[in-house]
């Protein structure tokens, strides 16, 4: 059985797998691994090939649970668990590990929106959401195992980052409302 263990990249997941008792399969790992299309040139990243991807997991899929971990692994399982993390900490962690600025501002920007929460919610029959700003790896692969064992329950829509979104967006959002009441 996969579980999905997603959210915008910085937010902790490599990290808190690491700390997990179940067995990991590094969805990142399959696309550097082959399972890609080449580079993008337009985001300097590997395309990941999805479908190639989707069969290698069918073929190795079994009843014992295994993670799934990476920023799109919630497009291969029916259960995902997403990571959140307050944007601002997640700019220093992005700054840290040489992004680009565009490219963090495209992350921040999906965390503030709640983008990969979204995709979660529309491919997946369960998805909980956890916080992991100001908590310890070992706190949230904690809060992980308690989900897993099914001891608590932590549903979507906890987390809102929408201020942050207004604050270094306000145009942005301006922009929107007006297209929409016309």
């Amino acid at each position: 059985m996969y579980i999905a263990l997603t959210g915008t990249p910085g937010t902790g997941k490599t990290t808190v797998a690491r700390l997990l008792p179940y067995k990991v399969i590094d969805i990142n790992a399959l696309v550097k691994d082959g399972l890609n299309f080449g580079l993008d040139p337009r985001r300097g990243c590997l395309e990941a090939d999805m479908e190639g991807l989707s069969r290698r997991l069918k073929e190795q899929d079994s009843e014992e649970i295994c993670i799934l971990e990476g920023h799109f692994s919630h497009h291969f399982a029916d259960w995902s668990i997403v990571l959140r993390l307050d944007p601002a900490v997640l700019r220093l962690r992005l700054e840290a590990r040489g992004y680009s600025h565009e490219k963090t501002q495209e992350n921040l920007e999906a965390e503030a929106l709640d983008v990969i929460l979204v995709e979660a919610v529309e491919q997946c029959h369960r998805v909980d959401e956890i916080d992991t700003t100001g908590k310890t790896p070992c706190e949230v692969a904690n809060l992980i195992m308690k989900i897993i064992e099914g001891e608590i329950d932590l549903p979507p829509g906890q987390v809102d980052w929408m201020d942050y979104f207004e604050q270094c967006h306000p145009s942005f959002l301006t922009a929107r409302l007006s297209s929409t009441t016309m």
